[in-house]
């Protein structure tokens, strides 16, 4: 649906040539940027005072950083936020504290010539831009992600592993909105399942390693960014490197083999989740489940085609609780969805797909 007025703006940057740069970019796509903080004290008065629609908020800022200016931005005006940060290890690991404090999505600044650099992604930024102003702020779950069901829930009770099917595969796809999503469905998955699980979340390859680290530190099953000729048995999980395809190459025994590919990109993204998901429904013989997350665009719908085809199971977010809900809304009007699941019912649906009565 598009905007009867222009998105409105607040861009937030310590550098003045970035300020400069990034409104520009926003100005010529048709977004009016109303304000501009240079630091993140700065932006919590100026998005209290424009009530903008999207904030672009830099990482590192002197007087209050991103995360400080996200958690209070939140709690006082809560506004879809945009992350910018730099392609270096400490930026990615803030950047995903920042998605914890609430913000929507990220986007990574160009190094070498800036200004030419982020001209040429000037087309991708605004998309981005656009698509994190549509999202509600305030309709997230209120559980924090990352954290786990309580004892005794019925995500993590602790049925026996003879209650579910032998050798199942999971291929979870993502994007806009979706690292915290997935946290939060890894941690809730118990390993008796065995589940094999492939994550493909739209993600530049500096943050892939990370991310899994993260998935690691937060679930009780082995999680890895995959390379390629990688193989995973169950209670194993691989995240696509950014940048590259993840293709399902082999799978015997139940164990199965990826491989990385860098042909182009398919739906406009590399790693792409329709490219893994129909990789997966050609190879694996035993049961296959496919999930499609938050997300803009339409990567996944092919995929989810592909597994019920080869008569997997397949799951998708319900629109209340993406954060976009255009991934999700592709997959279900090819008409191969089994089931639409809020946020606090996908574990448990993915569990109730592996179990043997369902094959």
């Amino acid at each position: 649906m598009s905007r009867r007025t222009p998105t409105r703006a607040v861009v937030a940057d310590d550098s003045h040539f970035m300020r400069s740069v990034i409104s520009d970019i926003l100005e010529e796509g048709g977004i009016e940027v109303v304000a501009k903080a240079k630091h993140g004290r700065e932006a919590v008065e100026l998005v209290d005072e424009h009530d903008p629609d999207v904030v672009t908020m830099d990482v590192e800022m002197p007087e209050m950083n991103g995360i400080e200016a996200v958690e209070q931005i939140m709690a006082m005006s809560p506004t879809p936020i945009l992350m910018l940060s730099a392609h270096t290890d400490e930026n990615a690991d803030v950047t995903f504290e920042a998605l914890e404090k609430g913000a929507v999505d990220f986007f990574t600044k160009p190094g070498g010539e800036v200004s030419m650099e982020m001209s040429r992604l000037k087309d991708q930024l605004v998309e981005m831009v656009h698509s994190v102003a549509e999202v509600d702020p305030t309709a997230q779950s209120d559980e924090p992600a990352g954290s786990s069901a309580a004892e005794g829930d019925e995500v993590l009770s602790r049925p026996a592993a003879e209650q579910y099917v032998e050798n199942p595969t999971l291929v979870i796809g993502s994007s806009t909105g979706g690292p915290t999503v997935v946290e939060r469905l890894l941690s809730e998955l118990p390993v008796e399942a065995d589940l094999r699980i492939l994550v493909v979340q739209h993600m530049p390859d500096e943050f892939t390693e990370r991310f899994a680290d993260r998935l690691d530190g937060r679930s009780e099953y082995t999680v890895r960014e995959a390379g390629d000729g990688d193989r995973i048995g169950g209670g194993e999980a691989l995240v696509a490197a950014g940048g590259h395809h993840m293709v399902v190459s082999n799978y015997r025994r139940g164990r199965l083999r990826v491989s990385l590919t860098e042909d182009p990109p398919v739906n406009s993204v590399r790693p792409a989740v329709d490219v893994t998901m129909e990789s997966a429904a050609e190879v694996i013989t035993d049961p296959l489940v496919g999930v499609i997350l938050t997300g803009m665009g339409e990567d996944g719908a092919e995929g989810i085609r592909a597994i019920k085809r080869a008569g997997g199971r397949t799951l998708v977010q319900d629109e209340a609780s993406s954060a976009v809900y255009g991934m999700p809304k592709r997959a279900i009007e090819t008409g191969k969805v089994d089931s639409v699941c809020s946020l606090d019912s996908i574990a448990s649906g993915i569990l109730d797909a592996v179990k043997p009565e369902v094959y």
